[in-house]
């Protein structure tokens, strides 16, 4: 009998310990932008949170720095210091889908992240018959995307619902100063007009505006969904039951501080991030 030698077995065993090692290493790290660019209206800027009828982009749900809101930014830049003071805000109070490929033509070619938040002030009009039809914003959009892809095409892009508009009107329209301001600001008149009323006229009027609503957030779902890069929030943010606190008082319009939180959190969540 031949004595046992380990001279060929050693070498295999060798091969098949470093295999292992290779196999189990550690796997690569999840995605976080090293940069962010938000697009968008008042809602981003953060109007009527700090000054008076003023934009304050600090407390902005997507690149604010406020601390109590918590946005988008902060939260990345607690996992990924990379990102420490790239947070751009191009949003623009009171821009409507036709603006957005005015901001999109900001964007630099380095930018890694994007969000946008647009539409309400398409819904949101002096009438029911001046609300943007879905076909020029769908095409608005698309045109917007378009430039983003081209200015920045690695960046991945975050597209977050329109807001339930006729929820606020539904949780403020028992708010005898919410209806003045309301009046008096001559605010969302398409939504907003006559808003104690229960005429057949009114209440078909609210669901129609509601319907315009909806129809939005479906062409901004249809249009991200033609680049690999792009990501719709499944209408999380249109679903999220805001209440009367999570309004600003000085015009029962905008998002007040809980409101902006409460955003961020919703559209953090359904971010996806951080990416695989």
């Amino acid at each position: 009998m031949k004595p046992f030698t380990l001279r060929k077995t050693i070498p295999a065993l060798l091969i098949a310990i470093v295999m292992a090692f290779v196999s189990i290493g550690p796997a690569a790290a999840a995605w976080h932008p090293g940069n962010i660019t938000a697009l968008g209206d008042s809602i981003t800027t953060a109007y009527n949170t700090g000054g008076f009828f003023a934009n304050a982009p600090a407390n902005s749900w997507s690149t604010g720095t406020n601390t109590s809101v918590n946005s988008l930014y902060l939260r990345i830049l607690a996992v990924n210091p990379l990102i420490s003071g790239k947070n751009t805000n191009y949003a623009v109070s009171g821009a409507k889908m036709s603006g957005l490929n005015s901001q999109a033509g900001k964007i630099a070619s380095a930018t890694e992240y994007v969000t946008i938040l647009m539409g309400a002030n398409d819904v949101c009009t002096s009438s029911e018959s001046t609300m943007t039809s879905v076909a020029n914003f769908k095409s608005q959009f698309e045109t917007a995307m378009a430039t983003i892809n081209t200015r920045a095409p690695n960046a991945k892009v975050y597209v977050v619902s329109i807001p339930d508009i006729y929820n606020l009107w539904n949780i403020l329209k028992g708010n005898s100063s919410a209806r003045f301001r309301w009046s008096l600001y001559r605010i969302c008149q398409s939504m907003l007009a006559n808003p104690t009323s229960t005429s057949a006229a009114d209440t078909l009027r609210r669901a129609n505006v509601r319907q315009r609503n909806i129809d939005f957030n479906i062409a901004l779902a249809q249009v991200c969904a033609q680049y690999a890069n792009c990501r719709f929030d499944n209408n999380a943010v249109f679903y999220t039951a805001y209440v009367a606190s999570d309004v600003s008082t000085r015009d029962y319009f905008h998002p007040s501080l809980a409101g902006q939180t409460k955003l961020a959190s919703t559209a953090w969540g359904a971010s996806g991030l951080p990416y695989p």
